[in-house]
């Protein structure tokens, strides 16, 4: 269904707003707790065809997803467009976020050819600066042209991973919305030793409430008696931070008005500067391990072996 036709179509019982469900086909409204039919792509607005929804959070939860998607990339320009058997990479993303059930998804470009892609697909898009020096920057932008409350949760997937389980999208959504933190986040195991002692590969340790301690590129937690003896073997207790965030709105708004902070700007990563200044992310285990995403030309072959 074309996200549009929200704009126009209210709840016929109370006149409020309409919330696309895709994985069960229906538009929902949250004041009523009453879900809609769509037959053929098209709203049965009529109160006798409505069906009562069980109250509960993941019935009634609302999370709004944003999707950056930068069109310049160094290792692999036009990023976005790139196509993946028959689709541009940014619209499977699109269709990835819209199974998760989220009420809205919106696309952050700094591109039109990709705000054209997306349109034609019936998403969202919001134009961005090009110049935005990092992705939280361009979330950013995204709250403040929307004007989100700042309980308002907000979810961000990178443009560049076609394969993330809708999931883990709609997990680290409710995972923040029973948390006191202003952002949440997913980790996996590591089982494999070239990827333990990998930097690339961000490891994060928690404490026991499963709030992060601290995100690096080094071996984190190192097992000192075990890598005494053999890297070979690296045990259970490391996990692989994965990229998708959890925020309040307004966590994004005092995120941004912070400097960045020492800690990120020697090992690289963004998230640090919230443990810097004393703010909690909560993490936990994703529920399913995202496939691959897309950073270089070889990245896009495998993908599009793998969704063929």
């Amino acid at each position: 269904m074309d996200h549009r036709l929200l704009e126009i179509i209210a709840c016929p019982v109370c006149n409020g707003k309409l919330y696309y469900s895709q994985d069960k086909q229906e538009l929902i409204c949250k004041l009523d707790s009453l879900a809609f039919p769509l037959r053929d792509g098209i709203p049965v607005l009529l109160e006798t065809e409505a069906r009562p929804l069980a109250l509960g959070r993941e019935s009634l939860m609302s999370f709004v997803v944003i999707i950056p998607a930068r069109f310049a990339s160094t290792r692999l320009p036009g990023k976005p467009l790139q196509d993946i058997n028959g689709k541009p990479m940014i619209v499977h993303v699109l269709e990835r976020a819209r199974e998760s059930g989220a009420d809205r998804i919106i696309v952050a470009t700094d591109h039109e050819d990709v705000a054209r892609a997306v349109e034609a697909a019936g998403g969202e898009v919001c134009m961005t600066r090009a110049d935005h020096q990092s992705g939280t920057e361009r979330l950013a932008e995204v709250v403040e042209k929307c004007a989100f409350s700042d309980d308002t949760i907000i979810v961000n997937i990178q443009g560049d991973e076609p394969m993330i389980p809708p999931a883990i999208v709609r997990q680290v959504a409710e995972n923040l919305a029973a948390s006191s933190s202003g952002m949440a986040t997913l980790a996996v195991p590591i089982h494999d030793a070239e990827e333990a002692f990998n930097p690339n590969a961000v490891k994060v340790v928690m404490d026991a409430k499963g709030y992060a301690l601290y995100f690096s590129r080094a071996t984190i937690p190192w097992d000192r008696d075990r890598f005494a003896q053999t890297r070979e073997t690296i045990g259970d207790s490391l996990l692989r931070h994965i990229g998708i965030y959890g925020y309040r709105a307004g966590f994004i708004r005092r995120y941004v008005s912070w400097a960045p902070s020492p800690l990120e700007q020697i090992e690289m990563l963004e998230q640090l500067r919230v443990l810097w200044y004393g703010e909690k992310i909560h993490v936990a285990v994703a529920a399913e391990v995202p496939g691959t995403g897309v950073d270089t030309p070889e990245d896009l072959e495998r993908v599009r072996a793998e969704l063929r």
